[in-house]
């Protein structure tokens, strides 16, 4: 099994591991890189390129293909990378899709399957996520669109994917439409699909003060007997994030479930830990020597 370590953050975590695998050629011409993007012409709809080959194009054009093997090495990928880091490949993105406007929520829905489905590199499967989350669609992010979810978690089903939906999308739904999302999010819980179960207990990452102790409970018991290390992690990590708005809940809810693993428990208490071991004094004991 593939472990990523303490690096909770997708993006940074992803960045990071390639400092040491970038050549210095590599990074000085990654700040001069220019892009172009295909754009639609207003009135010829017909004739526009679609999203996903003005997504393929520019990727294409920022491609490097040194650093293509080592993230698909790194990310245990069957399939290959343009070698575009990720803050890139969102901007390149996000430029295409606001040259791209789409009408509704259909047409949103069809363009992000179509780069997921087609995706012949990562980065285009990266690229359909982005859509996903774009800000000018947050709105269409709807209980209708669980079973899209669903299929990008499930034939996803690795954490570069999964933490971006869940964290980001389905956090977002889940604020929006509580009671619908929050049934979904506990019969996923309960799935077989180790993704499914991890999305849930990764939903809410950025509710702070506004997360539902009980549905992240909820997420987190069934998978407290678990070996999987992913399901572990998240747990760990769902419950650091809310430690730092709720410290008390957090401690309690550790102390009253023995059977978190090591891991989860670790995780969990991290920060509360840390920020502890700042705030004591310095010693003023001498060593004895």
């Amino acid at each position: 099994m593939f472990h990523v370590g303490s690096c909770d953050d997708v993006e940074r975590c992803f960045e990071r591991s390639f400092e040491w695998a970038v050549s210095a050629r590599a990074k000085s011409q990654e700040g001069t890189m220019t892009m172009t993007v295909p754009v639609a012409r207003p009135g010829r709809p017909g004739r526009a390129m679609t999203v996903r080959r003005s997504v393929i194009a520019a990727l294409r054009e920022a491609a490097d293909p040194a650093r293509a093997p080592q993230q698909q090495a790194y990310m245990k990928s069957e399939m290959p990378f343009f070698g575009v880091g990720v803050p890139q490949c969102r901007r390149i993105a996000q430029t295409v899709f606001r040259s791209h406007p789409l009408a509704d929520a259909g047409a949103w829905e069809r363009a992000i399957l179509d780069l997921w489905r087609h995706a012949a590199r990562r980065e285009e499967r990266y690229a359909a996520i982005e859509l996903l989350l774009f800000q000018p669609y947050v709105r269409w992010l709807e209980p209708a669109r669980l079973p899209l979810i669903e299929e990008l978690v499930v034939t996803g089903a690795w954490w570069d994917y999964v933490d971006a939906i869940a964290g980001r999308g389905v956090g977002t739904m889940l604020a929006a439409h509580p009671r619908p999302t929050k049934a979904v999010l506990r019969e996923w819980a309960r799935d077989d699909d180790v993704w499914k179960r991890r999305t849930a207990i990764l939903a809410q990452l950025k509710a702070k003060g506004a997360t539902d102790t009980t549905l992240l409970a909820d997420t987190i018991r069934p998978s407290i007997g678990e070996a999987e290390f992913f399901l572990r992690k998240g747990i760990g990590w769902a419950l650091r994030e809310y430690s730092k708005t709720d410290p008390g809940w957090v401690t309690a809810f550790v102390d009253a479930h023995p059977g978190l693993s090591d891991l989860s428990r670790r995780e969990a208490l991290k920060h509360l830990e840390r920020t502890n071991a700042l705030a004591r004094p310095p010693s003023t004991s001498k060593s004895c020597v």
